[in-house]
């Protein structure tokens, strides 16, 4: 299979190449030339995420040099669990699907370490003189996933761009805390321009003669491969088990984890209706509502991660659908500030649940539904676990959250981290003076 940019379906590429690139030399991203196709059977006897994996990725690899070792990539990186959990005391049936068992208890550690385990087999068969360079803008959870899935691996450098000011304490720590190969810097700007500044940094001729040059943010295919499978896997699981499709809510900033979803469907995974549930940055509703594509500055809010006016991955979704084909595909719901902290503080009493702000914004759009929406199994994708987010949540429900021994081990660690204005020439500066 060959994989073309968005912007020029002549230009095509390998898996292999599509990965190590990240973005393709006119700006666009990767897309397979066609979606292979399945049918729920095809998956019959398989329940675990590795193997789900494999399953499901290995017609992208077809002819690629990473298809002989796609099974021990896929086995590197699917080692922790993405339970499908029930959510009791709701007006119909919904499940939870929990992504927050990882190494920085965020679902950017699927991705990030199937890249991770993907780049060293293809850097290993390059036999490059120098090392890669990875640069990745945050908006809170990216950054860090990446950061522990790359760190301490010789072949690789690693610089994480995340906006001062503008994530939790506790993922600004997880961030900064790594030294080594991983360098870290905090943007006085917004996450729009700490992914303007890597866009530009991939385009700057000074930059591509002196470094090799790699994404790993959703832009990077590497990163939406295996973030199908745990919505194939816990589909998967609903169909066994009720014969009906899952519907998701997805809490969506930069549309990569909701494109991952939109492609497994799209594939044949018995998956029903998606909507997005987006915080106050509302650039995809308002597109859906009107069909006026309108990036624009992003505003901080409580679900810091989300906070992204212009989503980079509305670029592989047009280049899939038309227009009216979109909305027939997807809805999007905006909730705000107010409606995450009451939705956080309601059903910690109500129902025992504790959100992070994120997964807030799919239990609130949840809760909304018309009344003959409710009938459906609804599956609400919890995106963090909430004690990333513990100077927001514990106010509200009144308590301290326990802390998963990974975070609790990274919260340790001394941070080291160099401030930089959003300027390519900042960046240029840093990266062509590195150690």
């Amino acid at each position: 299979m060959l994989l073309h940019s968005t912007r020029n379906p002549e230009h095509r590429i390998t898996l292999s190449d599509a990965i190590a690139q990240g973005i393709a030399p006119d700006g666009g991203l990767y897309v397979p030339d066609s979606l292979p196709k399945f049918s729920p059977d095809d998956f019959a006897g398989l329940t675990e995420l590795a193997d789900i994996a494999v399953k499901l990725i290995t017609p992208f690899a077809e002819g690629d040099a990473l298809a002989p070792v796609l099974s021990e990539v896929c086995h590197d990186a699917f080692n922790f669990p993405a339970p499908l959990v029930t959510l009791n005391g709701t007006p119909g049936p919904a499940s939870v699907l929990e992504l927050f068992h990882g190494p920085t208890s965020a679902f950017k550690d699927f991705g990030a370490r199937f890249l991770a385990a993907s780049m060293e087999r293809i850097r290993a068969r390059q036999h490059s003189g120098r090392k890669l360079t990875i640069l990745v803008a945050t908006s809170g959870d990216t950054g860090g996933a990446v950061a522990a899935a790359f760190h301490r691996r010789p072949w690789v450098e690693v610089a994480v761009l995340y906006p001062t000011g503008l994530v939790s304490q506790r993922q600004a720590q997880q961030l900064a805390c790594w030294g080594d190969n991983v360098r870290t810097f905090s943007v006085h700007g917004n996450f729009d321009a700490c992914q303007r500044m890597v866009k530009e940094a991939f385009a700057d001729a000074g930059l591509a003669k002196s470094h090799d040059l790699s994404s790993a943010n959703s832009i990077n295919i590497g990163r939406l491969l295996p973030q199908m499978v745990y919505y194939a896997r816990s589909a998967l699981l609903l169909w066994r088990a009720t014969g009906k499709p899952a519907n998701f809510i997805i809490p969506s900033g930069n549309l990569g984890n909701a494109m991952a979803c939109i492609w497994a469907r799209a594939m044949g995974l018995p998956i029903g209706d998606l909507i997005l549930a987006t915080n106050a940055n509302r650039t995809i509703p308002d597109f859906l509502n009107d069909g006026n594509w309108q990036p624009r500055q992003s505003v901080a809010t409580l679900a810091s991660a989300m906070d992204v006016g212009n989503p980079s991955n509305m670029e592989r979704l047009r280049a899939l659908y038309s227009f009216d084909e979109i909305r027939q595909q997807v809805s999007a719901v905006s909730v705000s500030d107010e409606a995450i902290k009451s939705r956080i503080r309601h059903d910690a009493q109500a129902i025992r649940q504790i959100w992070c702000p994120h997964t807030a914004t799919a239990a609130e759009v949840y809760w909304n539904l018309p009344e003959d929406q409710q009938a459906k199994h609804w599956v609400l994708v919890s995106t963090a676990h909430p004690a990333k987010f513990n100077d927001i949540v514990e106010p509200l429900v009144g308590h301290d959250l326990p802390v998963p021994p990974a975070l609790a081990q990274l919260l340790t660690l001394p941070r080291q981290e160099t401030e930089i204005e959003p300027q390519l020439s900042a960046l240029r500066a840093q990266l062509q003076g590195e150690r």
